[in-house]
């Protein structure tokens, strides 16, 4: 009930003469109802005789609406002239002073600030709280203007708007403000909310508001959202550094005023961890930040390496495996920030105010990998409980972080020197084809692909050349990628077609795909292509599984890529290969490559096959330029794939470097064909290699009369190394053989396997061709 104070006049008959507004409001009667009645008829009860005879007391009277209001009662005589009482003034308010001073004492002592102002924003009330905020007592602050009494700045003008908008409106609102006060030495976050006063005829009289400090569940939500912003923030590149300094990005300036990242050694190489030693520890400095440009008060520079004393909060961090806080005027702070003025003078000035602060270890997996420092200077607070659990979660999910980042590194520094391992580190000698390669490795986080090349030295002075590349990325491909090149190789020496190779290959990543407990064989697969240059006859045979076509430059005309039918990938299983063959000139440039060259997911395939054919009608001085070029002009500026590129150039073997024979199937002219060879080295200038070329011929035009079948050829090629061939229409392979003592044959091809270099056998599309190279005299 409101507080309101109530009067009548009754004379001295006891009837009703007067009635006050605060009488009506009390009983609920009007004047016109209670004039001229007797006060008696408004009693709900009679009124005592001891309030009677005091003239003071409590009575109950009957409200309009039936029900007993009690009343604090005084009645006042009024005397006439002759001295004799005429009547009574009473007054009466309601029975609630307890309530009243309880009220009193609630908004006095609330443990918030609380305060009211009238509606020109005027302070009325301020409690106990509010004068502490505002460093000033009550009297100070009751009759002023709320703006003459805070300084004038973002928040003031926005609280001032809203008392206002609370005055004009008469609703009440609630909002929340991170702001300083002028009794306090740092900013607080506030939840305030305003509300309208009105009297007891709802007219607005006042704004009401309180103010809470809200700081620590402002700093819980912003230590929270931290965290969120870690989550998304942290790791977005499988890189150890740059992970780091997103660490520090994320703490500075909104957790601390300087922020840096030390790690052990070992976590940016490819070492196993070490144990952490109980003396002082050794880190390296890989990331630092500070809300002063530059950095001016870090001791270390990037890459730089301090061994922290076993005292100080770092190393205690990192061996005891926990958050450790360190305040102004500890022994260890002490120490820790003296190790820094002397090691980096200069920076002193900046250090000064440096008053608390954390080191939290970065471990991942159970395995430490170095230790976060933050330090505060402007910020008021120090770091305290909470600050701790915050640090070693946010630690927790850097750590993981960078222990990614690193296992990422090894495993692509581990691919990438498998790959290195199997690639041609130096193509063997030939004088079929120049040759100029290139591999590129992706930047891409999948990691190193299984792209390959090759070139094989073949017999009769022809060449192999492979591209391939297999699916997927990482150690796995690396090691299929050398098996598919070993598997590649090993075909190569049996000297098949290029199509029947593709088709022995196909079945070979099948099984590679079986033997991987039940992987699809699509994840096993790769591409590859297959090319033979016979420099004699000057013809290119090549077979694709699934690779992109190469690109031929003939001398003299424009560049364009080889129409062939690409076949399925390996591993698909079931198709057939097919070959083409064409005949170059000599000096014809030859381009195989992986599709990493061409293609990428943001990039058109036609315009650039365009590219590759632009580039390669560049004139270059040399192979290796045209490949530089090549690259320089195709390649993607962020490559998401392996790329390899092998160019050749072709050559020729005139009929000055070869000489050929037909052999009838006669012994008796096995000794005119060695005198031919002999003449024919005689014209070479290599008689020295005379003899054991007679031999030679004889073992092997005598085998093939013996045991071939016509028509047989002799040839010899005078390339790097003197090469004898003799063909037969015979498919049958010859083989090394153990003669015994009294065996009149059996000797010759053990023979010539001694006095040669190599020698081997080829099938051909009409029989086989049995071979055998010797060094020349000079080499």
């Amino acid at each position: 009930m409101e507080r309101v104070a109530a009067a009548a006049i009754i004379d001295a008959q006891g009837r009703v003469t007067g009635w006050s507004e605060g009488a009506r409001l009390l009983t609920g009667r009007t004047a016109q109802e209670v004039v001229g009645r007797p006060a008696t008829d408004l009693l709900a009860e009679e009124v005592p005789s001891d309030v009677l005879a005091a003239q003071a007391g409590t009575l109950a009277l009957r409200h309009r609406d039936g029900h007993r209001v009690e009343l604090a009662l005084t009645a006042c005589p009024v005397v006439g002239p002759d001295g004799a009482p005429t009547g009574y003034v009473v007054t009466v308010a309601p029975l609630d002073p307890a309530g009243a001073e309880l009220a009193a004492q609630a908004f006095q002592q609330a443990s918030m600030s609380m305060s009211v102002l009238d509606l020109e924003q005027r302070f009325l009330r301020v409690n106990h709280v509010a004068c502490q905020v505002m460093g000033v007592p009550e009297e100070a602050l009751v009759g002023r203007f709320y703006p003459e009494t805070v300084a004038d700045s973002e928040h003031s003008r926005g609280f001032l708007g809203h008392l206002r908008e609370v005055a004009e409106t008469g609703r009440p609102l609630r909002y929340e403000s991170f702001t300083g006060a002028p009794a306090l030495n740092r900013e607080h976050a506030w939840s305030i909310e305003m509300w309208p006063l009105r009297d007891h005829s709802g007219e607005l009289t006042a704004v009401a508001l309180s103010a809470f400090d809200s700081s620590d569940q402002y700093w819980a939500r912003r230590r929270l959202a931290l965290l969120n912003e870690a989550a998304t923030g942290i790791g977005t590149t499988l890189d150890v550094v740059r992970t780091a300094e997103e660490v520090v990005e994320l703490l500075v300036p909104q957790y601390a005023d300087y922020a840096s990242v030390d790690l052990l050694d070992w976590v940016l190489g490819a070492d196993e961890p070490p144990a952490i030693p109980d003396g002082g520890v050794e880190l390296r400095r890989v990331a630092h930040g500070s809300t002063r440009e530059g950095t001016p008060g870090a001791a270390l520079k990037l890459g730089e390496t301090h061994v922290y004393q076993p005292s100080s909060p770092p190393a205690r961090a990192l061996r005891e495996g926990r958050a450790v806080l360190a305040h102004a005027g500890e022994p260890g702070f002490v120490q820790w920030l003296a190790e820094h003025d002397a090691r980096a003078p200069a920076g002193r000035p900046h250090r000064q105010g440096v008053h608390s602060m954390i080191a939290v270890p970065l471990r991942a997996r159970g395995t430490a990998l170095g230790v976060a420092v933050c330090i505060r200077t402007a910020h008021p607070d120090d770091y305290g409980p909470d600050d701790a659990v915050f640090a070693e979660e946010l630690g927790s999910r850097a750590a993981v972080c960078v222990d990614n980042a690193r296992r990422f590194a090894r495993e692509r520094s581990t691919a990438h020197a498998l790959q290195h391992s199997l690639l041609p580190r130096g193509l063997p000698g030939q004088a079929a084809v120049d040759v100029a390669h290139r591999y590129l490795p992706s930047g891409s986080l999948a990691g190193i692909g299984g792209d390959w090349f090759d070139v094989i030295p073949l017999s009769g002075s022809r060449v192999a050349l492979v591209v391939g590349d297999v699916v997927g990325h990482g150690i796995q491909s690396s090691a299929t990628m050398g098996r598919l090149r070993t598997a590649v190789r090993t075909l190569a020496d049996v000297d098949l077609p290029p199509d029947e190779l593709l088709t022995h290959l196909d079945d070979l990543v099948t099984h590679l795909a079986s033997d991987e407990g039940g992987e699809e064989v699509a994840e096993l697969g790769a591409t590859c292509l297959y090319a033979l240059y016979d420099p004699v006859s000057r013809r290119l045979s090549m077979a694709a599984a699934g690779h992109p076509a190469p690109a031929v430059v003939l001398p003299g005309d424009v560049p364009e890529f080889v129409p062939m039918t690409a076949g399925p990938p390996l591993g698909v299983g079931g198709l057939p290969f097919e070959a083409t063959e064409l005949e170059l000139p000599e000096g014809s440039v030859v381009a195989l490559y992986t599709d990493g060259l061409i293609e990428d997911r943001d990039r058109d395939f036609d315009r650039a096959t365009d590219e590759l054919l632009r580039a390669l009608g560049v004139p270059a001085d040399s192979l290796e330029a045209l490949s530089d070029n090549v690259l320089k002009a195709v390649m993607p500026e962020h490559p998401t794939d392996d790329v390899a590129l092998l160019m050749v150039c072709t050559r020729a073997l005139g009929g000055d470097r070869v000489a050929t024979w037909d052999v009838p199937p006669d012994p008796a002219r096995v000794a005119g064909f060695r005198q031919a060879a002999t003449e024919r080295l005689a014209a070479w200038g290599l008689e020295e290699a005379a003899f054991v070329t007679e031999l030679v011929v004889s073992e092997l035009v005598t085998n093939a009369i013996r045991y071939g079948e016509p028509p047989i050829k002799l040839r010899l090629i005078r390339d790097r190394a003197l090469i004898c061939e003799v063909s037969d229409g015979s498919s049958t392979s010859p083989h090394l053989r153990r003669a015994h003592a009294y065996d009149e044959g059996g000797r010759g091809l053990l023979l010539v396997a001694q006095l040669t270099q190599r020698w081997g056998s080829r099938q051909t599309g009409s029989g086989k061709t049995i071979w055998a190279e010797q060094p020349l005299p000079d080499t």
